[in-house]
């Protein structure tokens, strides 16, 4: 298998490389080319999906590599009301988080299409689900990846290719810890609201990726499963 997992470096994307690295050929992307170099993948691209060029090169890529397992990991996060979003922020936002996704999609499929498999995973988030104050751009996006999973797993149910949306609630990662801190809440009354008082760990989220690239899950298409603690479910 060819895999390749956009927003490598760190956090979800980094627990989802090690995971995924004894199952195939991994190939990783971010913009830091220093922690790129420290995990042991096939191959990297250092890339900012929010510039055209970089995005137009990483779909090269992905054709030349044949990738046929694409996790779209990579996101972005703006705590702030719609009303003092900056129209530089929306269109960075909306780059990274769906048209990004969209287009490495675009240049995966014709192969998956050929070999007749193919796994795609859009990391979205619970935000995208139940929609966060003053995180709208964030819940649009995110939502946004839901509704493509949705449309692609119908569109390509009869080529053996499954499209599925994860959607992480709080987890433990440098990311997480930063989102706090730009949020209103405390850490303690974050987990006061999450039903299992606990952080998502990151190898949770890797592990759902596992399953659902394997021959066991080639029935689950068009999904969205929340991996959240039981946040989705009510306090």
């Amino acid at each position: 298998m060819n895999i390749l997992v956009t927003g490598a470096s760190r956090g979800i994307g980094l627990a989802i490389a090690k995971t995924l690295q004894p199952l195939g050929n991994l190939y990783i992307t971010s913009r830091n080319e220093q922690a790129l170099k420290s995990i042991k993948a096939k191959g990297y691209f250092v890339c900012d999906l929010s510039n055209e060029y970089d995005l137009a090169k990483l779909g090269d890529f992905i054709a030349e590599k044949e990738i046929d397992i694409l996790v779209n990991n990579a996101g972005e996060y703006i705590y702030a009301p719609i009303d003092e979003t900056k129209i530089n922020k929306l269109n960075h936002i909306i780059s990274v988080n769906l048209k990004a996704p969209i287009y490495l999609m675009h240049k995966a499929i014709p192969h998956m299409k050929k070999e007749n498999f193919g796994r795609i995973i859009n990391i979205g988030s619970i935000s995208g689900v139940m929609g966060e104050a003053n995180a709208s751009l964030y819940s649009a996006t995110k939502a946004g990846l839901i509704g493509l999973s949705k449309a692609a797993g119908l569109e390509l149910a009869q080529y053996g290719i499954t499209v599925n949306t994860i959607n992480p609630g709080w987890v433990d990662t440098d990311l997480g810890k930063e989102s706090i801190n730009d949020s209103e809440f405390s850490q303690e009354e974050i987990l006061e609201c999450i039903p299992q008082k606990r952080f998502v760990a990151p190898e949770e989220v890797a592990a759902l990726v596992k399953y659902l690239i394997s021959k066991e899950a080639k029935g689950i298409t068009g999904q969205s499963i929340n991996l959240c603690a039981g946040l989705s479910v009510g306090i």
